[in-house]
């Protein structure tokens, strides 16, 4: 039997990110594995016959002794499940099951680089010094006539391809997860004061900040409700703290709503979503919110210009500009047929662009070979 194994970075970001994907290719005749560190969710992957194979890995470490002890764990499990296919996701399992599938000789490899991360937007003289290793170690793991890297804006192709010396004959370009058009309908905006809504992890490098700013800037004119939506990612070096949100919302700028399980339902009362990111590979978040018919302000960044029709489904200002957020979202509160406008946009952007079913068929016919 053909057999595929995910290597992901935790169980939940395959949930929400690769599910799909790992059932249409169980139906294409895989037997799917999963290598991840788990949470609770395990036994929900397991309810659709993924095998999940917990790893030991730590986002935050960039311990050298636990990165090795990683990239040996790999080797083994690699050996152990002898893949016809792996395909990694997320920087480390990129990094280091990339160098381990090509210790093991894995016949094919399929490489997400789902945004460049904290690693390539961070500033000063450690984060270069970060940077030059992780291209060296990129270009190790991926170089290699037997591997296929998807990028999902050509930014990060461009600036990736550079450094790593990887090959345009390696390259494939899926612009996103993708999204299911029949679970995420256009529904009406709501009566009420406007909603702003950003739905996303709580990072910094995800703009929260900057939204918080920016919501204080409007507070006083009471043009919209402004709402987080998302929870703080413990694992991650650049997550909010929850005190910093229960701060937020005593003083009165914006509503935390918390983590859903039903986000079409939640985005369907927004009437504007944003997101103020620092640099993407393309947001699920916005390619939700196209789904769903809503207006985007975004910030003009690698993966988030390239998530909507700039002055046609969405707005993009400087980033790390509050001010400027708040003038892109305000000009498009005094406008409310520009938002319905918009928000139609986007769905035609979704129809054409990002429907799962399409970004399924291409990644099975990478696992294929075609």
């Amino acid at each position: 039997m053909r057999r595929l194994l995910f290597i992901v970075n935790v169980d939940w970001f395959f949930l929400s990110h690769r599910l799909p994907l790992a059932i249409a290719a169980k139906e294409a005749g895989f037997e799917v594995h999963l290598a991840a560190a788990v949470t609770d969710r395990v036994q929900e992957i397991e309810r659709h016959g993924i095998k999940v194979h917990p790893l030991n890995i730590d986002r935050r470490s960039a311990n050298p002794m636990e990165a090795a002890k990683l990239l040996f764990d790999l080797f083994s499990l690699i050996r152990r499940v002898s893949p016809s296919v792996v395909h990694l996701v997320t920087i480390k399992p990129v990094l280091l099951g990339g160098l381990a599938a090509r210790l093991a000789r894995v016949p094919r490899v399929v490489a997400a680089i789902s945004g460049l991360g904290f690693v390539f937007t961070a500033r000063g003289g450690v984060a270069r010094l970060r940077r030059l290793l992780v291209s060296s170690l990129y270009r190790l793991a991926l170089s290699r006539n037997n591997v296929r890297v998807i990028f999902q804006n050509g930014d990060d192709q461009a600036l990736l391809q550079r450094h790593t010396g990887i090959a345009d004959a390696q390259v494939v370009r899926i612009r996103g997860s993708g999204v299911d058009l029949s679970a995420w309908t256009v529904q009406p905006l709501a009566d009420g004061p406007p909603v702003v809504m950003m739905a996303s992890r709580l990072l910094k490098d995800k703009g929260v900040v900057e939204f918080v700013e920016a919501a204080r800037m409007l507070h006083g004119h009471r043009l919209a409700r402004f709402v987080l939506v998302g929870s703080v990612d413990a694992g991650n070096p650049t997550s909010l703290r929850v005190e910093d949100l229960d701060a937020w919302v005593k003083e009165g700028a914006i509503e935390w709503w918390g983590q859903s399980s039903d986000m079409p339902a939640v985005l369907s009362m927004a009437h504007i979503v944003v997101l103020p990111s620092y640099r993407e590979g393309l947001p699920k978040g916005l390619i939700e919110a196209a789904a769903s018919g809503r207006a985007v302000v975004t910030t003009d960044v690698p993966g988030c210009r390239d998530a909507i029709e700039p002055g046609v489904s969405g707005v993009l200002v400087e980033v790390r500009n509050p001010q400027a957020l708040a003038d892109g979202i305000r000009g498009l509160l005094g406008d409310p047929e520009r938002i319905k406008a918009m928000g139609a946009a986007g769905r035609r952007l979704a129809e054409q662009s990002f429907d799962v079913r399409e970004v399924i068929a291409r990644h099975l016919a990478l696992y294929e070979g075609r």
